[in-house]
């Protein structure tokens, strides 16, 4: 059968709307069939639980937590689980997706899921979310595991959240399984280079396409939104490239110094600071709130939430290269604007998968029974990196389209293809 109309997306800047609009260009142009259309687009399984948590105060909390396996076409599930107040349905689903296209740009055998409880993590005690993170395990048993869905770190988690989900599996199997996790502390399998995976994969796309456009590292310069793990790691390996950084923001706001930001000083300035950059001298505040998207840079990196660079913003934005570190940081609004402005975007789904493809690792050598040294980590990490791009890039240039049409149709042309192979429904 052949392929037919999507519906109309009813709000690109809905993350779910949003990511679809991307799939039904490249669904077109690979000419994807009605099937294959349908079974890649709906997710496999939307889980929605109630966790009722003891609080510190003795009051019984009930929260609400999520888990959505959109793929396991090309293998386990895979994806991270984020403590927000934001998280809901539609973001999740997004997110799965986009994870399932993340592990087929960069050849991995994972299908894509995406968790998320809604809480407000900074204000809760390390006691309450190691009940909460217990919770959700225990009504998460037949759904994770090793080789049908591997969780890790997201927004608001970290290898604390990851320690207290392996251990509470665990206890459930009778055995310690190391796999039903990744991005926990080394001492329980975790993976050396996890922690900076994401934002080395990030400065390793950066690098590449700059190559494509002829931008010498040490004469550009950059903004980053977003300093937590990986836009403050995108940072330092940049600068230490000889990439000028010039703004950073977080939480607190963003900061401008022409001269460049001292990487090593910001980051010793969050970590004795409550871990954000709030009164931060390395640089002035800037009044504008979307002054970090529109500055002055050759290079701009989104690496904090979805949808911050908009159809508002899109039109002032003077950087020639965007390298999304953040899940979705350009709506579907946005895309026309800065294609017509020739800005060239190293989607989200190939910029920022360092993340995954470490984990990966993690996965392989808890499997293994071994621990990789870091260079060999980061050397399989960037080689994998640097090879995704430019599969990226050919295809962007074989078709004429954007690298992020092109990422989408590498991802969605290896899984209709296994999908194919294995014999469809």
């Amino acid at each position: 059968m052949s392929y037919i109309e999507p519906a109309p997306i009813q709000d690109k800047n809905n993350p779910f709307e949003s990511m679809m609009s991307r799939f039904d260009v490249a669904a077109q142009i690979l000419g994807l069939d009605q099937e294959t259309y349908n079974v890649l687009k709906n997710p496999a399984r939307q889980v929605i639980v109630s966790l009722p948590v003891t609080m510190d105060d003795g009051m019984v909390k009930v929260f609400e937590g999520f888990r959505v396996i959109h793929s396991t076409i090309l293998g386990p599930s895979k994806g991270g689980i984020r403590y927000d107040m934001a998280v809901n349905l539609d973001e999740v689903k997004a997110l799965a997706a986009w994870m399932t296209w993340k592990c087929a740009v960069v050849d991995i055998p994972y299908g894509g899921a995406k968790g998320g409880i809604r809480c407000n993590p900074r204000t809760m005690s390390k006691g309450e979310i190691e009940r909460l993170t217990r919770a959700y395990t225990l009504s998460m048993l037949d759904i994770f595991g090793p080789d049908r869905d591997i969780p890790a770190p997201d927004m608001g988690t970290g290898p604390n959240e990851m320690a207290w989900l392996m251990d509470e599996y665990s206890k459930s199997k009778g055995m310690t399984v190391n796999a039903v996790v990744t991005g926990k502390p080394l001492v329980l399998g975790g993976s050396l280079g996890r922690v900076e995976a994401t934002g080395r994969g990030v400065m390793v796309t950066a690098l590449s396409a700059m190559q494509k456009l002829r931008m010498n590292p040490s004469q550009s310069s950059c903004s980053i939104q977003g300093f937590g793990n990986v836009g403050s790691n995108t940072a330092k390996l940049l600068e230490e490239r000889g990439v000028k950084v010039k703004a950073i923001s977080d939480i607190s706001g963003a900061y401008w110094n022409p001269k460049g930001i001292d990487i090593s000083y910001a980051l010793s300035y969050r970590d004795t600071h409550n871990g954000t950059l709030e009164g931060f001298d390395g640089g002035d505040k800037m009044e504008d709130p979307d002054g970090i998207i529109t500055c002055e840079v050759d290079l701009l990196i989104p690496a904090a939430k979805e949808d911050v660079i908009n159809i508002h913003n899109a039109p002032k934005i003077k950087a020639k290269l965007i390298v999304e570190g953040a899940n979705g940081p350009t709506s579907a609004s946005a895309d026309d604007v800065i294609n017509s402005k020739g800005i060239i975007v190293v989607p989200d789904i190939l910029a920022n998968a360092g993340g995954v493809t470490v984990s990966y690792f993690e996965w392989v050598q808890n499997r293994l029974g071994l621990r990789w040294p870091l260079e060999r980590v980061n050397r399989r990490c960037d080689r994998i990196m640097k090879e995704s791009f430019e599969r990226v890039y050919a295809i962007s240039k074989q078709y004429n389209i954007s690298l992020r049409i092109a990422a989408y149709i590498v991802a969605i042309d290896k899984v209709s293809n296994t999908y194919k192979f294995r014999g469809g429904f």
